[in-house]
């Protein structure tokens, strides 16, 4: 028996990086889990590897940033499961762009899919989330959301979003027993962070192997953090151990940003 034993999950970005590690973890854990992204055949093939044909954690195409999306995909889950105790908003994008751009397209996708994609799973899931039963809301922000970084401002702009937004849900549903809670990873091991390092490194001229060295010398602890690091975060904060921890943005990052 799991500490999330029969608690129903839903992960969004799920299909491959942290949110793949953040729902494998939730599924060893016992909890029933499903994930979403917006690649049908990626996040289902997620899925079996998590957990191949029993039934307890399951796949699901959506985009975050489409509201029918959303809500069918919660309904989809709460009509299979019953009711969802757990949040976890992973899903996000990240682009490097120059203040000068004038792409608003991708300004407005990286705000979109970090900030208005938390707000519409948080909103139809908090309708299914029992009162007083163990909720938990999770909200991956990120070091990006505690300082910034030049060319980076939309990236930022969305992470600090997160903190603010956890900040304020936390105090809103705190009545109903449902905590709310941020974490703010440094470097991680993932596809969307090797193509940031080869993003800043084409802007300042180095190979993204010398960035990465930069980088590294920037983190006290001298290395790329793994996923299940964040992912053993997350089900912390998913139990009843931290039952007590509400509105926290917590810096997982190898020693980076100290308050």
């Amino acid at each position: 028996m799991g500490i999330l034993q029969d608690r129903v999950a839903l992960v969004t970005g799920s299909s491959r990086g942290m949110g793949k590690a953040i729902a494998r973890a939730l599924a060893q854990e016992g909890a029933k889990v499903a994930l979403c992204a917006r690649n049908a055949e990626e996040v289902r093939k997620a899925a079996d590897e998590i957990s191949p044909g029993d039934g307890r954690v399951l796949g699901f195409r959506a985009d975050v940033t489409d509201k029918a999306d959303v809500r069918g995909l919660v309904q989809t889950v709460v009509a299979r499961w019953g009711q969802i105790h757990i949040l976890v908003n992973n899903a996000g994008a990240n682009a490097r762009i120059p203040i000068e751009s004038e792409d608003d397209a991708r300004w407005r996708a990286v705000l979109d899919s970090t900030v208005l994609g938390t707000y519409y799973a948080t909103r139809e899931v908090l309708r299914h989330m029992p009162d007083h039963a163990g909720g938990r809301v999770i909200n991956l922000s990120s070091i990006l959301g505690r300082f910034g970084v030049p060319g980076y401002t939309a990236y930022c702009t969305a992470k600090h979003g997160i903190i603010g937004f956890t900040r304020a849900l936390a105090l809103e549903v705190a009545g109903r027993g449902i905590t709310v809670n941020a974490i703010c990873p440094g470097w991680v091991e993932t596809s969307m962070a090797d193509r940031g390092m080869a993003e800043t490194a084409v802007a300042l001229g180095i190979t993204k192997d010398e960035f990465r060295r930069q980088a590294l010398e920037a983190v006290p602890i001298k290395r790329i953090l793994d996923p299940r690091e964040i992912a053993d975060l997350v089900v912390y904060l998913a139990s009843d151990a931290a039952s007590g921890m509400i509105g926290q943005a917590i810096a997982l990052d190898g020693g980076q940003v100290m308050p």
